[in-house]
């Protein structure tokens, strides 16, 4: 399992950014449904926000980021950070380690979102 880092920059005031966060607060939770995602949120100030990920590749964590709504309505930028988690809570090594599947991955949202965008 890989870990990444996401930074997102808004690329728009943060007006306009604010009419979406709802929709996706609604679409990150399919990440986290499908334990692609550990935690996010805003950055303070708020001119961007942080994502921590994991997943089998890369690829799989664009295609996620690619139907977010800030993507698709052109509100922010992402940079995708690739790192390798060598130190954590013992709480975490399930997380890390991917032993806490709990979900089949044919039958996960985020793939499913993925090849449906």
């Amino acid at each position: 399992m890989k870990h990444f880092m996401v930074e997102l920059t808004y690329t728009a005031p943060f007006e306009r950014v604010a009419q979406f966060v709802p929709e996706h607060r609604t679409y990150l939770q399919r990440g986290y449904d499908a334990e692609l995602l550990l935690f996010s949120g805003p950055q303070n100030p708020k001119t961007g926000g942080i994502i921590i990920a994991r997943a089998p590749n890369i690829e799989l964590l664009q295609e996620f980021l690619a139907a977010d709504p800030f993507q698709r309505e052109n509100v922010a930028s992402y940079r995708i950070v690739e790192f390798e988690a060598v130190k954590s809570q013992p709480f975490m090594k399930p997380w890390i380690d991917g032993s806490n599947n709990l979900v089949a991955p044919e039958s996960r949202p985020a793939e499913s979102a993925a090849t449906a965008s």
